[in-house]
């Protein structure tokens, strides 16, 4: 009898590499973060407001991999369940993000809000949130639009990639209490892994089809 733990299943090591690339790109940030000394000057609502925003960034790392079926032990039907349930864990962190700074600093806030902060980060932050609610509105109304479902798909990609974007230059910027170095890698992994789904769910797999049903 052939002795299978010798002869580990290929695939089965590939998944676990990958989502063990993925647990470790996205936890080691936060773990970093929660050892910061400069937490111990914080208060509470900053503090719940800088974790949520640090969590959704860890979040959009897997978010754009689920709906193209790149993971591993997750199915077509799971991703989509999975994506949708991801979605509405972004919009929540951003929720407690902007409102636990506003709890801490309203005239701040607003600022950053209206467009008026001294601060160049700021207005990256208010791109991404404008894109994320726009986002999450167009998944709510997908029904009630009068438009097919290609070109909502391509609202929603496009959307969601200046979300993703605009969220990584917006951290990026900061000088808070990530640890730099894990925030740029993951920051590099988040955009790679939305512009690699993106262009193989909207360039790739699209031109594919067409050459199979001209062929």
């Amino acid at each position: 009898m052939k002795d299978e733990s010798r002869n580990p299943n290929p695939s089965r090591m590939r998944g676990a590499v990958l989502w063990g690339t993925l647990g470790t790109l996205g936890l080691i940030p936060v773990l970093l973060a929660a050892n910061s000394p400069l937490l111990g000057y914080r208060g509470v609502a900053y503090i719940i407001g800088g974790f949520a925003g640090i969590i959704c960034l860890s979040i959009l790392l897997v978010q754009p991999l689920l709906p193209a079926g790149y993971l591993p032990g997750v199915t077509a039907a799971t991703g989509r369940w999975l994506h949708r349930w991801t979605g509405t864990a972004i919009v929540s962190c951003v929720t407690l993000h902007v409102g636990g700074l506003y709890i801490t600093s309203p005239p701040d806030t607003l600022d950053a809000l209206f467009l008026v902060s001294p601060t160049p980060f700021s207005v990256y932050g208010v791109i991404a949130l404008w894109a994320l609610l726009i986002t999450a509105l167009l998944v709510a109304l997908r029904r009630r639009l009068p438009v097919g479902l290609r070109v909502w798909r391509l609202l929603h990609n496009a959307l969601a990639l200046v979300a993703v974007l605009a969220t990584v230059i917006h951290a990026v910027q900061i000088d808070g209490a990530m640890e730099p170095l894990s925030k740029t890698i993951l920051c590099g992994a988040v955009m790679l892994t939305t512009l690699l789904a993106f262009i193989d769910l909207r360039v790739i797999r699209p031109l594919l089809a067409r050459r199979r049903r001209s062929a």
